[in-house]
């Protein structure tokens, strides 16, 4: 046959770009027409165009990479520079509060080894009893942001005024932050959590030298530019130490949470754009302390409690960290309430590195922080360790428990 006595094209006297594979029982061939696939049929062989197959092959390796593709924290923090959401030295300061959080995940588990559990045996400035991590993660947040070179003033919940760093070269951004919240839930290896936010000089406000204070210069300087309202937010986000070390971040554009991929020692992308439901069915109040409560807000949860013509109340959830509890929220939807009581009467929460950085994610995730009056970022601090209610979640929620406020 012709066929049979034909001399075949050797791959050496043909141009690459002419050269295709062709399928023969599961065995891969060259063809010299582009775009061809060769089947041996009834002893012949038929040339068939595959164009559409190719395609498809083609599209299905390219599926099968994406899913091997890992983006870093550092990766993606690098692209949004690139892009000019944020400049070189956000970045760092950025990069340097991750190293903080993996290093604090790394104690809070080995927290019952490394006899990190119990009570340090002082007292922060909100009175508090210090727990022994509370003092190692302080140190840790702090150590980071200073090596950094790229902050000048830091306020922590463990320090009575904010701290000027003298070590800065560069940059002179503002990091507020609760290094480690639910700490009373530390030694049942229950949910805790870091909070930050990171704000510019406040040009605003200058300091009056002539001023006569208790504060030195420096301290007064630092107090002036720290006391900012949320709407003056560059970023902030927080890192969950739970089953996973969750690490969440907004740049004013959008809710990105990574976790902490123990092999490779990097956060790795998972969420991108969170949105919370505009509604939810589960909210998330200490109710041991209805009795000290607002005769309107006992009427609100006990409207959440009632079944209705469905049989269907909302759901309690509680774990008592912030930073768990919210977590939950912005993924599930919901609301989460620190409520003032008859004790507390400003609520427990700090306004300035807890409820403004909550609110700020919760907003770029389409949900809503309030006081129960008034916008949590609207809210001008007057001092470092400022306490305010907060109620926090989907926006249909929070708005339905203002109007009960109201």
């Amino acid at each position: 046959m012709a066929a049979s006595t034909a001399t075949a094209p050797t791959t050496s006297n043909l141009s690459f770009s002419r050269l295709s594979f062709f399928q023969h029982k599961k065995t891969s061939f060259l063809c010299t027409k582009n775009n061809i696939k060769r089947k041996r049929r009834h002893g012949g062989i038929k040339c068939m165009v595959l164009k559409k197959s190719s395609s498809a092959a083609e599209a299905k390796t390219t599926k099968k990479q994406s899913v091997y593709k890992l983006e870093t924290l550092t990766n993606w923090l690098l692209k949004q520079e690139q892009d000019g959401v944020i400049d070189a030295e956000l970045t760092i300061v950025l990069s340097s509060i991750s190293m903080a959080c993996k290093q604090i995940a790394s104690l809070v588990q080995r927290a019952g080894i490394s006899k990190l559990t119990g009570v340090h045996g002082a007292v922060n400035v909100q009175g508090e009893d210090q727990k022994k991590l509370d003092v190692v993660s302080n140190e840790v947040f702090s150590n980071c942001l200073r090596a950094s070179g790229r902050t000048g003033i830091i306020a922590s919940e463990e320090e009575d005024v904010p701290v000027a760093i003298e070590e800065s070269y560069y940059g002179n951004y503002i990091v507020v932050f609760d290094p480690l919240d639910g700490s009373s839930n530390i030694d049942a290896a229950v949910s805790t959590g870091s909070v930050f936010g990171i704000y510019s000089p406040n040009d605003d406000c200058l300091l009056d030298l002539e001023d006569t204070t208790m504060l030195d210069t420096v301290e007064q300087r630092c107090i002036v530019n720290v006391c900012q309202p949320g709407n003056n937010l560059l970023a902030a986000g927080y890192c969950m130490y739970s089953s996973s070390v969750i690490f969440v971040l907004t740049l004013g554009n959008g809710v990105f949470s990574f976790a902490l991929d123990p092999m490779f020692g990097e956060f790795i992308l998972t969420h991108e754009n969170i949105q919370i439901p505009k509604a939810g069915k589960i909210y998330a109040f200490n109710e041991g302390n209805y009795q000290l409560w607002d005769d309107r807000l006992k009427k609100y949860i006990d409207h959440l409690k009632d079944p209705g013509p469905n049989c269907k109340p909302y759901s309690a959830r509680y774990i008592g960290s912030l930073v768990g509890d919210f977590h939950r929220t912005l993924l599930y939807g919901g609301i989460y309430g620190y409520p003032r009581d008859k004790r507390s009467r400003n609520g427990k929460l700090r306004l300035l590195y807890e409820c403004a950085p909550m609110s700020f994610i919760v907003e770029q995730a389409g949900g809503k922080g309030s006081d129960g009056q008034q916008r949590i970022l609207d809210i001008q601090p007057v001092e470092i360790h400022q306490r305010v209610p907060l109620y926090i979640g989907s926006t249909e929620e929070v708005e339905k428990l203002e109007k009960y406020l109201s």
